[in-house]
């Protein structure tokens, strides 16, 4: 073989590894394969539900599980409605995010399972759902679905988490935690006089007195201020009404004057020492952002209660 034959050779041997290495460099996944990162496999209250690829079609069947899909840049096609007062296609927190859509709504009190199907989803999330197992079979015959933890409703952080593991964005997911936390630390450096004190959250509705616990989600908010919440939720008579102690008191569901309606309440020291803050009616965007707390709606929080609840934790007493 001569010199120039040998030299032909090397080079076309030299091009044949060059074209297989752009071909197998490739950052697209070959037909039929899955996404990077999956597939995924969720735990919940009933098992384990794997994830086989992305979805692009989802449905939250959760209270609250369409303001953490959003969060993570998903748009779901179907959605629960919100249960309350509330106009939650309204919500101001939330706008941005949705980018004009509209999902359809998927049931209220009630999960509308043939409605889910309509929408042909690719993965149903109900972490905050409270579905039972019947529902959850009867969805999984659907399409992947992700029930309530087992050990019960989880904080808006670990949600967060399960809702971001599910959509395949699990660093997204830990951002999104951060970014709210800090907005929390920010709010309770500005405002020392939270440190070491404790709030009764007072939920009224129909005439009836509730002070809220951490089995509540809605006290999720006040926790993250710094702020000590009961621990559990109770119902408070007119003669329990003395319970509401704390340093601080925060009205939620009616305007002040339903509440100092109640002679009881309205004889409180908190409310004599100007130490109650009154949250929100129980149709007010306040209101829902509570109900929601997420990772969209506890910002908003933030900015509209803190400084009402910065002025109760000022006054004598407090």
């Amino acid at each position: 073989m001569t010199l120039r034959v040998r030299l032909v050779a090397a080079l076309a041997a030299v091009l044949a590894v060059l074209l297989a290495g752009c071909g197998s460099g490739s950052d697209e996944p070959a037909p039929g394969a899955a996404a990077p990162g999956f597939p995924v496999t969720v735990d919940h209250a009933y098992g384990q539900t794997t994830i086989p690829d992305r979805p692009a079609r989802v449905v939250t069947v959760g209270y609250n599980d369409v303001d953490y899909a959003l969060a993570l840049g998903t748009v779901p096609v179907g959605v629960r409605d919100f249960i309350g007062a509330f106009d939650e296609t309204t919500r101001p927190w939330a706008q941005q995010a949705l980018d004009g859509q509209q999902p359809q709504q998927v049931g209220g009190n009630e999960i509308d399972i043939e409605k889910v199907a309509s929408l042909a989803p690719d993965l149903v999330l109900g972490v905050y759902s409270d579905m039972d197992r019947a529902t959850f079979d009867r969805l999984s015959q659907i399409a992947p679905t992700v029930a309530d933890p087992a050990g019960g409703p989880a904080p808006w952080q670990e949600q967060t988490r399960i809702t971001a593991r599910a959509l395949g964005v699990p660093e997204r997911g830990d951002q999104v935690v951060s970014d709210v936390e800090g907005r929390f630390a920010q709010a309770r450096a500005a405002n020392p006089q939270f440190a070491g004190k404790s709030v009764d959250v007072a939920l009224v509705t129909s005439g009836e007195f509730y002070v809220l616990g951490q089995d509540d989600a809605r006290t999720q908010f006040f926790s993250g201020l710094g702020l000590g919440v009961e621990p559990t939720t109770a119902t408070l008579s007119s003669e329990q009404l003395g319970q509401l102690d704390a340093q601080g008191v925060a009205v939620l569901g009616v305007p002040p004057q339903a509440a100092l309606a109640n002679p009881v309440f309205a004889n409180l020291p908190a409310v004599a020492q100007n130490r109650v803050a009154y949250v929100g009616e129980e149709s007010s965007a306040v209101a829902g952002a509570l109900g929601f707390t997420s990772p969209l709606s506890l910002p908003f929080l933030i900015d509209q209660v803190t400084p009402e609840l910065a002025r109760v934790y000022s006054q004598p007493g407090a």
